[in-house]
């Protein structure tokens, strides 16, 4: 698959002339997850099942559906992500416009963000690969220049740890994640990611409007269908409330409870055959998620087409317009020259 995909990844070139340049890891288990230097990518994420190696990400297979894509696939998401209302923000008495890019407001990243980007491929071992971009003061309309990196290590235990890390010249919101949708039963099926089982550790979620910008006061998940405290499928109570019919499905962030950032897991996925099993550990304060309600149509690998509701992902990061809400209970998602934004992501399989 790593070879295959290598292939047609690599057929044309990307927005400035050349080819991609991917990466494939290996442990001993079998497991294999390949990377692309164009938005840091992680493209695919191979499972070795006693009767099958199972791919249980969503995907592209060509240089020029990745340009066509409007949901961000398995791309890292900056300078940052989810939605920044009318893309406005002030920090110290100065107002900033950003690029606006769904309905007037910033969404991850804005019209150019980081997953349009080609980053250099910093370093790479046996287990990880490193990639680096430099984002020029003004960017998209956002102050500071700021050089990030996110790694990409595979350890022996089936995990997939991403690592970030961003320093700026300027005071600026820096959000870094990454857009990976799972199924976990078989991408390119057909079938959604409805039957799968899942968890998360958040006892409040935030409430938005039709275009995703928070109401302002985060909500209990206590007797609602965003309340995903105990497994329970993902369809299970799908467009029971209003707050996801606005938004055909889930799309909603969690503010993860505190012990999180201890090293509890903050989301649990099992597939519907309970084949497979994938933990989410982190230590962002939230994290979206999100059920492909739009997916129909995007290109799949195998150059067929998703359905809606094809893959989930689950988007660890800040709040959602956290630059206009200083009052909500996380750490400021304002990155200050002489700091260092640090973050980390783990998704384990277990199979």
């Amino acid at each position: 698959m790593s070879e295959t995909l290598r292939e047609t990844m690599t057929a044309e070139d990307a927005y400035d002339g050349s080819p991609a340049k991917l990466v494939t890891l290996h442990n001993l288990a079998g497991m294999s997850v390949t990377f692309m230097d164009i938005g840091a990518t992680w493209l695919s994420c191979i499972i070795p099942l006693k009767e099958e190696k199972r791919e249980v990400m969503l995907g592209i297979s060509t240089m020029s559906d990745y340009q066509k894509l409007g949901s961000y696939i398995g791309a890292t998401i900056g300078r940052y992500a989810n939605r920044i209302q009318a893309g406005k923000f002030e920090i110290e008495g100065q107002v900033y416009q950003l690029s606006t890019n769904q309905a007037g407001n910033t969404l991850h990243g804005g019209a150019e963000g980081f997953d349009k980007r080609r980053w250099d491929i910093e370093a790479q071992g046996d287990d990880f690969v490193c990639f680096g971009l430099l984002s020029e003061d003004g960017d998209q309309g956002f102050p500071g220049e700021v050089k990030a990196f996110v790694t990409y290590r595979l350890t022996a235990d089936n995990r997939i740890v991403i690592s970030y890390h961003a320093t700026t010249t300027k005071p600026t919101p820096v959000n870094l994640t990454n857009h990976a949708y799972f199924n976990l039963i078989a991408p390119e099926s057909g079938i959604c990611c409805k039957g799968h089982t899942l968890q998360i550790n958040a006892d409040q979620y935030l409430p938005i409007t039709e275009v995703g910008i928070p109401l302002g006061e985060l909500a209990s998940v206590e007797g609602t269908g965003f309340d995903f405290r105990h497994l329970k499928t993902i369809g299970q109570d799908l467009l029971k409330d209003e707050q996801q019919q606005k938004v055909k499905g889930y799309d909603h962030a969690y503010l993860l409870n505190a012990e999180c950032k201890e090293g509890k897991c903050a989301a649990t996925v099992i597939s519907p055959d309970n084949e497979i099993t994938m933990k989410v550990f982190t230590d962002k304060p939230a994290l979206q998620l999100y059920t492909g309600n739009w997916l129909g149509g995007e290109t799949n690998r195998s150059g067929g087409k998703y359905i809606d509701y094809a893959g989930v992902a689950l988007e660890t990061q800040f709040l959602p317009d956290s630059p206009n809400h200083p009052e909500w209970s996380q750490e400021s998602c304002i990155l200050q020259p002489g700091d260092e934004y640090r973050f980390e992501t783990t998704y384990l399989f277990e199979y």
